[in-house]
């Protein structure tokens, strides 16, 4: 049985359709894996996080002072237990000092003690 020549090019039309279905769900395939998709977000993660950090070194570069102090206050957010208990201690420190201080006691002055004694006595009879 021969077949007509419409009937060949419709079959040979089918097998490029089904061939670049084919080619179609192995893209889908590669492009849904697991390990593409993890590969493909790290990436976009890598560079969105290099343009991050292109913006905030041409943001500090423009206003270094400002830039700065920012990041002075934010380090002493992070470190305010830190520093109250530091703050505590010295303020703690001073305290006692000042309790602790010796007072001097009323006596002799230094002249006086470095002033020689009379050893003479005196004998009533």
């Amino acid at each position: 049985m021969t077949s007509s020549p419409q009937v060949e090019a419709a079959r040979i039309e089918v097998e490029r359709s089904r061939a670049r279905l084919m080619a179609t769900a192995h893209e889908l395939q590669d492009r849904l894996n697991p390990k593409t998709l993890a590969k493909d977000a790290w990436q976009g993660a890598k560079e969105k996080g290099a343009d991050m950090a292109e913006d905030a070194v041409d943001a500090v570069k423009s206003r270094p002072y400002v830039s700065s102090g920012v990041v002075a206050a934010i380090a002493m957010f992070l470190a305010r237990e830190p520093l109250k208990d530091l703050a505590g201690n010295i303020a703690d420190g001073f305290a006692k000092k000042r309790t602790t201080r010796k007072r001097r006691k009323p006596g002799p002055s230094k002249a006086a003690a470095a002033k020689p004694k009379d050893k003479t006595e005196t004998v009533n009879d």
